[in-house]
């Protein structure tokens, strides 16, 4: 059936789908709808899963742990300094291998007080141990929540859905919503080997030795690495039953590209525009959208750069004192190349700002040209 939902509800209607035994979560702006969604989808009787009701977020993600610890599929959402606030839990959840699935709504970090878009609260969490998969769609939205429960519950790891505050969460657009029959299929019901039960006597996240602790990050580290490929075969198996596939890393127009813009959420499909026009120009312009930061995809994207080839990388979001963070990461990734493109990494967007077809034009050609600076990050905006 197809509709036409706002990202929020799209998120809504992926977790209700997903049959989510237990939510929990706390109102922040541009988040809320998605749980005022599931709460009125509960009180309606379409969802059936039980929604907890707390006072923060901290105390959100801690119901999530316990849910899931006892082998429920179990849900969260939240944004910006929501996100911030649960910080020490999501190295908690990580740590115990729970496979919880949570929206985050970027929405820019304070201060200043703001409430527009940039991908700076869910990169902070980047090193707490937990999958995170980018939309650029409200489509990629629903089917990610669903993609986001498979490949968490095969690898017990937990999972971040990320998507852009208001530019998808507050925007209508067409979604084909899958049949419960087939969602049933392709994630069955969730049998947790390692769940909390009654019946039995057994310790969870106790004092480990040194030796021990060294061995379950080891293990974290190989799982989050086996999750590319669950997440490639979840994509082929989500394209057998629903019909569209999705990939750690989608090219758009890249075969003979000289230089290749590198985007991942909203914007991504805003340069596929930019591509097209640049193209019709007689540029030989690509695209590669980033769909999965965390684990990093760095074996795809060799696959898809060849000698010559430049690299301009749109960063939403800033690390201070470095680089724009998927530009380091990226540059990270291609470094064990003996001959690798040049990088350019390019700032813009933060807090909300318009990235439009025009401004990625002028960054595809400040890269092309040679007139960025591959050192540093590229401001596109006046910051003085």
């Amino acid at each position: 059936m197809r509709k036409v939902l706002m990202g929020n509800h799209a998120a809504a209607v992926g977790v209700k789908l997903a049959r989510t035994d237990v939510v929990s979560a706390y109102p922040i702006t541009p988040q809320t709808q998605i749980i005022e969604m599931l709460n009125d989808l509960g009180e309606s009787g379409q969802f059936t899963g039980r929604f907890i009701k707390v006072e923060s977020e901290h105390s959100a993600m801690a119901a999530c742990l316990g849910s899931a610890t006892v082998g429920a599929r179990s849900f969260t959402a939240t944004s910006s300094q929501g996100l911030a606030y649960m910080h020490e839990m999501l190295h908690w959840v990580s740590g115990a291998r729970l496979p919880i699935v949570m929206v985050d709504v970027n929405r820019a970090m304070g201060a200043p007080w703001i409430l527009w878009t940039d991908q700076t609260d869910s990169l902070s969490q980047r090193d707490t141990g937990w999958m995170q998969f980018y939309c650029s769609s409200n489509q990629e939205i629903l089917d990610s929540v669903l993609m986001a429960y498979r490949v968490a519950e095969q690898v017990l790891i937990p999972a971040m859905v990320v998507y852009d505050g208001f530019t998808l969460s507050h925007t209508y657009e067409p979604v084909d919503v899958p049949d419960q029959k087939l969602v049933d299929e392709f994630l069955p019901k969730l049998e947790n080997a390692y769940a909390l039960r009654p019946d039995t006597a057994e310790a969870f996240s106790a004092l480990p030795s040194p030796k021990e602790y060294y061995r379950l990050k080891a293990r974290l580290d190989h799982d989050m690495t086996r999750a590319l490929g669950v997440f490639e075969e979840a994509g082929k198996r989500f394209e057998e039953i629903f019909g569209r596939r999705y990939r750690l890393i989608e090219p758009y127009r890249c075969e003979d590209a000289d230089t290749i813009l590198v985007v991942s959420g909203a914007p991504a499909s805003t340069a596929q525009a930019a591509v097209d026009d640049l193209r019709k120009q007689g540029c030989r312009a690509g695209l590669l959208k980033m769909r999965a930061f965390r684990p990093f995809p760095a074996e795809a994207l060799r696959d898809f750069v060849r000698p010559g080839t430049r690299l301009a990388v749109v960063d939403r979001n800033y690390s201070q004192g470095h680089h724009g963070i998927f530009c380091e990461e990226i540059k990270s990734a291609l470094f064990p190349l003996k001959s690798r493109p040049e990088v350019y990494g390019f700032i813009a967007g933060l807090g909300g700002g318009d990235i439009t077809p025009e401004l990625l034009k002028e960054i595809w050609k400040e890269a092309d040209e040679g007139r960025a600076d591959a050192s540093t990050a590229n401001w596109m905006e006046d910051a003085r």
